[in-house]
């Protein structure tokens, strides 16, 4: 039975008059015209279903991965060089010991290799990770009320590279890319998008008000005709689908959940094309033929604005984002051969990074305030019927690495491609395609919204994985390296899961070239922010709870915790470029890497259970951080790799 048939015979019945409620905001024509120009492209020829096109006069290929792609080398020579306003803006309101950054960053700008190179990593994790991640990135971005004024980062979204997302920090870049950069706060307010309207979960279906005017039953019944519609186009369909389709409602502003807007139309836009933001990067697992979970040494792939691939060995090489779903075949279209557009729907990206669907489904029965008893009926039949046919990931196919790098892929000989969520190799925070040699970022700011231990905070697991894939010099790490990272006791037993972080501060002990990494895990500053990855609702005040805590994570209660915290980002940002020009840091910096950086020190003991109390509800919440008072923290239950 087709996918709309299932919905429309279960549900229709189902919900004789089911109307949801009109929302508040709804707005004009002429609001929603000028909100199409904003957002990113709506350039899929045919709405969800993949079209035949003419191919170009180049013939789609996959290029090799043994360094970036022109259109990324050629978009890297603007955005480095837009960074140097940003930065030295920054740098007016972080104080680095009185040092003169801003005349530092004139002096060698005319060779921008030289210049702080920053990138930013959101974790898996749901709606928990989304709203974690967004406070992050609301707390640097420069547009914000009070954002650059003293104990704050913002400027520091503006000075960046790359912004990465997996799972469920993945939905987070693409709410912020796919609507045009948009900021968090205009997220979190209904007059700038009617996004982000969490109280109904996706199998309920958004309010009827604003943009979106769909009533329940409408709604369901567009996510499977749009599904059987590819399906009838003659590609494969998975759970994927559906749950990228739904969750595109929520995130982005256009009606339909943007049914037609690609992940390639980002490269499109005038103000990306300008340098005038950061460049997303959304990442994903693959599942090797044959196996039912990915592995540590799985392959990542990455989806950037104009490509999709991985450095990893197996694959080392990149499609063309536009051109997914054309029939690859040893790494090009054949003369002779159609090309695919619209496959690389926005929605369907994000989703391929969170496919968890085949765990959420056995929460659905355990949670019936999340869905209502009809959604829950179909879904279940529906994903039931799905994964009988074992289609719980997304399916790419054609796979565009057919015939490609036969000597070393896995996935050469077949036909589908099988990817999965971002966080089953257990790296749940989206660092491999920010170490990646060739792109030569010098710090990462992690945040880490993981559910390690049994009360939903993280651990460090993520940053083990990663590290433990690097040791793996001579096959799937790839000349990559990583700062030295303790085992997930230590990180709990010395408190390091409990405030930032530095790792790799000092990097003649690391192989290779290697990032610093600013680790921000997940911590109760002013509400309890560990939600349960499978909680699928949030009323606007929770929401908003967990975007605040977390900005006064990553500004450490805007320097309430550690008057000196922002200058020691500063340090963070500036390390690696001072060390290549030959320049002494600031005295401050000594103090702040003795505070921050991790010294090697370990405890392997096996901690207690963790559950912190919300740390500025506390009477001694100005306390100054130091290793000495971090020791006595409470301990935290081990988990073996991320639940994402």
């Amino acid at each position: 039975m087709k996918v709309s048939a299932l919905i429309g015979a279960i549900g229709l019945a189902a919900l004789p008059g089911a109307v949801a409620e009109q929302g508040k905001f709804e707005r004009d024509s002429a609001q929603l015209a000028a909100d199409v120009i904003r957002r990113a492209l709506p350039n899929a020829p045919n709405g969800y279903t993949p079209t035949n096109v003419t191919c170009p006069s180049s013939q789609p290929s996959i290029r090799s991965a043994a360094k970036l792609s022109p259109n990324e080398t050629s978009w890297l020579e603007i955005r480095r060089n837009k960074t140097l306003t940003p930065m030295k803006e920054f740098f007016n309101h972080v104080s680095v010991g009185g040092y003169d950054v801003g005349s530092y960053i004139d002096k060698h700008s005319s060779n921008i290799s030289n210049i702080p190179n920053i990138a930013i990593a959101v974790s898996g994790g749901g709606y928990r990770a989304m709203l974690n991640g967004a406070g992050a990135l609301k707390a640097y971005d420069s547009r914000v009320t009070n954002g650059t004024t003293t104990g704050h980062l913002g400027g520091l979204l503006q000075s960046s590279t790359y912004v990465a997302g997996l799972s469920g920090g993945s939905w987070l870049v693409g709410s912020i890319f796919i609507n045009n950069f948009t900021s968090v706060a205009d997220l979190q307010t209904y007059s700038a998008g009617e996004v982000w309207q969490l109280g109904n979960s996706v199998f309920e279906g958004p309010d009827t008000g604003g943009i979106q005017l769909l009533d329940s039953a409408d709604y369901f019944k567009n996510l499977a005709e749009a599904v059987d519609d590819k399906k009838d186009a003659g590609f494969d369909v998975s759970i994927t689908d559906v749950w990228g389709r739904a969750l595109a409602f929520q995130m982005y502003n256009a009606t339909e959940g943007g049914i037609d807007y690609t992940w390639s139309s980002i490269a499109q836009t005038q103000d990306f094309k300008d340098g005038n933001y950061p460049m997303p990067l959304v990442v994903t697992d693959s599942r090797y033929p044959g196996q039912v979970l990915a592995s540590l040494n799985a392959t990542i792939f990455e989806f950037n604005p104009w490509e999709f691939g991985s450095f990893d060995p197996t694959v080392y090489g990149f499609a063309p984002l536009e051109y997914l779903g054309s029939h690859f075949e040893n790494g090009s279209v054949p003369s002779n051969g159609t090309c695919v557009r619209g496959y690389d729907n926005a929605g369907f990206v994000i989703g391929s990074s969170a496919t968890l669907f085949n765990e959420a489904i056995t929460e659905l029965g355990s949670n019936s305030s999340t869905i209502t008893a009809w959604a829950e009926n179909i879904l279940k039949d529906l994903f039931e019927s799905i994964d009988s046919a074992d289609k719980d990931i997304a399916e790419y196919n054609p796979n565009p690495f057919y015939g490609y790098n036969p000597e070393s892929s896995p996935f050469a000989n077949e036909e589908t491609l099988d990817i999965c969520d971002g966080g089953e190799d257990g790296e749940n925070i989206p660092l491999h395609p920010l170490i990646q040699p060739s792109r030569a970022v010098d710090v990462i700011f992690a945040y880490d919204a993981s559910a390690d231990t049994d009360n939903n905070w993280p651990n460090g697991t993520s940053l083990v994985a990663t590290y433990e894939r690097s040791l793996n010099s001579s096959g799937i790490a790839n000349g990559t390296a990583f700062p030295a990272i303790p085992d997930q006791n230590t990180f709990v037993n010395l408190g390091l899961n409990t405030r930032p972080t530095f790792f790799g501060c000092n990097s003649s002990n690391i192989t290779g070239p290697a990032p610093i990494v600013v680790y921000l895990p997940n911590y109760p500053y002013t509400s309890q922010s560990n939600t349960s990855t499978y909680q699928m609702t949030y009323e606007d005040w929770q929401r908003d709870n967990i975007i605040t805590n977390a900005y006064e994570v990553v500004t450490m209660g805007n320097g309430t915790r550690d008057g000196n915290f922002t200058a020691c980002v500063g340090c963070a940002i500036l390390s690696r470029s001072f060390e290549r020009t030959g320049t002494d840091l600031p005295d401050i910096c000594d103090q702040c890497f003795e505070n921050y950086c991790w010294n090697g020190t370990t405890n392997a003991t096996d901690p207690s259970t963790y559950a912190p109390a919300d740390l500025m509800a506390s009477s001694d919440a100005s306390f100054t951080m130091m290793p000495t008072i971090l020791s006595s923290v409470v301990a935290v239950s081990v988990a073996l790799f991320a639940l994402v």
